[in-house]
C-alpha cells in the first residue's frame, strides 16, 4: 500500500475531477451539446485603506478542477476535446522587483494536471476559438458572480450560470485516493499539534498560549493555514459550541484554582484540504471525577456511532443512536430520570447534545453536499449538517458532545413537560465541566470505514500527556 507521501508526490487529479463534473452536467440534458467549463481563481484584493493584500484563500471550485493555488488565474475545460487549460497571470515587471519572478507556464505545466498553460491575457481568444469551432450549439458553464466583467463568451449559444456550482458540490462529496491522502496528511499534522497543545497546557496560564502551540506546530509541519479559527475553551467556556475568544485565564480569578479541563477544536489545512479534530484534556494531569464520567459517555457515543459507519448508512440513524447512548449515560449519572424511550421521544437529550453529529469534510470544514434541513421542526435533527445516506468515498466528522450550558438547559428545567426528567441537585455538580466533545474524521468505505484521525483520545494517554 502506497504511503501518504508517495501518493502526494504525484499531481493533484484535476483533470479526472473535470471529467466527473462534466458527466454530471451532461446528465442534466446537455449530453449532446459541446461545451466548456470556465472557472476563475480568487482575485488579489487590497486591504481597505492599505496597500497590502488581504489574506488569500483560493476558490475551492477553481482548485478542484486545477489544483492550482495561484490568485488571478483561470481555467477552461473543453468537454468534447477533453482538454484542460490553465491560465496564469503574465509577468508584471514592477511586481518582480518586490516579489521575484512568478511561476512560468513551463513550470506550471510540470506541477499541475493540465494539458496546456497560457497567460490570462489569452482567455477571451481561447474561448472565442472554441465557440466558433463548435458553431452555434456550444454551452459555456460558469458560476454566477465568479466571472470577471472583461471575460466574454463569444461564439457560444448559451452561457449557463446555474448548473456548474451544484455539479461541483455534488462531485466533491466522493473523494479519490489523492484527496484522502491530503486529508490524512492534514490529520497527521493536526495530531502533532494537538499533542503539542496538551503539553503546552502544563506551563500555560492562558488559553491563547495553548492556541499558539497548536498553530506553531501546524506551520512547522507544513500546514500554514488553519481549517478554521481554533477553539480553545477552558472550564465552562467549553459549553459554548463555537467559543472563539481564546483569551481566558486557566485559573479561576476568585478561587485561584485551576479550571478543570480544556476543550480544543482545531485542525490544520494542508494544500487546501481540511482536518477538524476536537479533544478534551485535563488541567493538572488528571480528569476530575465529573469530567471523566462525562468523557466516558461521549467516548462511548463516538465509538458506537463510528462502528455503524459503512457505504449507504442512514446518517439520521447514526445521529439518533448517539442520543440514545447519551441518554443511557446521563441516566446512569442521575442527571436524567425516567425511561430511555420516553426521554428520547421528549427530546430531553437535546438539552445536553444540541448540535448535529457531524458534517462532510474536504476542501471546506463544513464541506459541500450535506443537504441540511435547518427548517426541520424536530429539535433532534434540526442542526444536522448532513441528511441521507453516506456514499463510499465520503469523509465525515463524528463529533458527539455533552454540554452544560445554562442558557440551553434552563428552559428544559423550567418547562412543565421536560423539567421532571432532570435532577437539578445532581446536575449542579456538573456545571463546571463545561463541555466535552470528541471529534474524528472518518472515511466511508464500501464495507465500513477508516479513521483518518490519529490524535490521542484514550483517557490514560491524554492524562499522561497532560501530567
Amino acid at each position: 500500500m502506497a504511503t501518504v507521501d508517495t501518493v502526494l508526490a504525484g499531481k493533484y487529479p484535476a483533470k479526472s475531477h473535470a471529467r466527473r463534473v462534466a458527466e454530471l452536467l451532461q446528465a442534466h440534458g446537455h449530453n449532446h451539446a459541446p461545451g466548456v467549463i470556465y472557472l476563475e481563481a480568487q482575485k488579489t484584493r487590497l486591504i481597505e485603506d492599505n496597500d497590502e493584500a488581504m489574506p488569500f484563500r483560493q476558490r475551492r471550485f477553481f482548485y478542484y478542477l486545477s489544483g492550482c493555488p495561484l490568485p488571478d488565474s483561470s481555467l477552461i475545460y473543453d468537454i468534447n476535446a477533453d482538454k484542460l487549460t490553465l491560465f496564469i497571470p503574465p509577468i508584471d515587471p514592477e511586481d518582480v522587483i518586490w516579489s521575484g519572478l512568478p511561476l512560468s507556464a513551463d513550470e506550471a505545466l510540470k506541477l499541475y494536471d493540465v494539458d496546456s498553460v497560457l497567460a490570462t491575457t489569452e482567455v477571451n481568444t481561447t474561448l472565442a476559438s472554441i465557440g466558433s469551432a463548435y458553431g452555434d450549439s456550444a454551452v459555456a458553464f460558469a458560476i454566477a458572480d465568479q466571472v470577471s466583467n472583461e471575460t466574454t463568451f463569444k461564439g457560444f449559444a448559451e452561457t449557463n450560470l446555474s448548473l456548474l456550482k451544484g455539479a461541483i458540490e455534488k462531485t466533491r462529496v466522493v473523494k479519490d485516493g489523492y484527496e484522502i491522502a491530503l486529508l490524512r496528511k492534514a490529520n497527521d499534522i493536526s495530531a502533532k499539534a494537538h499533542i503539542a497543545a496538551i503539553k503546552a497546557s502544563k506551563t500555560a496560564t492562558n488559553e491563547r498560549e495553548i492556541e499558539g502551540a497548536f498553530i506553531a506546530t501546524c506551520i512547522a509541519n507544513g500546514a500554514r493555514e488553519q481549517s478554521y479559527h481554533p477553539i480553545v475553551a477552558c472550564g465552562v467556556n467549553g459549553a459554548t459550541l463555537h467559543y472563539g475568544k481564546n483569551d481566558d485565564d486557566l485559573t479561576d480569578p476568585t478561587t485561584k484554582q485551576s479550571k478543570r479541563n480544556v476543550l480544543i477544536d482545531a485542525g490544520g489545512e494542508y494544500h487546501a484540504y481540511c482536518s477538524d479534530v476536537t479533544r478534551v484534556f485535563p488541567l493538572g494531569g488528571k480528569f476530575t471525577t465529573e469530567t471523566r464520567q462525562v468523557y466516558e459517555i461521549v467516548l462511548q457515543m463516538q465509538s458506537e456511532c463510528i462502528a455503524m459507519l459503512k457505504d449507504e448508512v442512514q446518517w439520521e440513524e447514526v445521529h439518533a443512536h448517539a442520543h440514545r447512548v447519551a441518554i443511557k449515560g446521563l441516566l446512569k449519572l442521575g442527571i436524567l430520570r425516567g425511561s430511555e424511550d420516553e426521554l428520547f421521544e421528549k427530546r430531553v437529550s437535546v438539552a445536553f447534545f444540541p448540535h448535529g453529529l457531524g458534517h462532510y469534510l474536504g476542501m471546506d470544514t463544513h464541506d459541500t453536499g450535506g443537504n441540511p434541513n435547518y427548517g426541520d421542526k424536530d429539535t433532534m435533527f434540526k442542526y444536522l449538517r448532513v441528511r441521507g445516506r453516506l456514499p463510499a468515498g465520503s469523509v465525515i466528522t463524528v463529533e458527539p458532545g455533552i454540554y452544560f450550558c445554562r442558557f440551553i438547559i434552563n428552559p428544559y428545567i423550567q418547562s412543565s413537560e421536560t423539567g421532571k426528567y432532570i435532577d437539578t441537585d445532581v446536575l449542579d455538580r456538573y456545571w463546571g465541566v463545561g463541555g466535552v466533545r470528541i471529534e474524528d474524521n472518518i472515511h466511508i468505505t464500501r464495507d465500513g470505514y477508516e479513521n483518518l484521525t490519529t490524535a490521542p483520545k484514550a483517557i490514560e494517554e491524554v492524562e499522561s500527556l497532560a501530567l
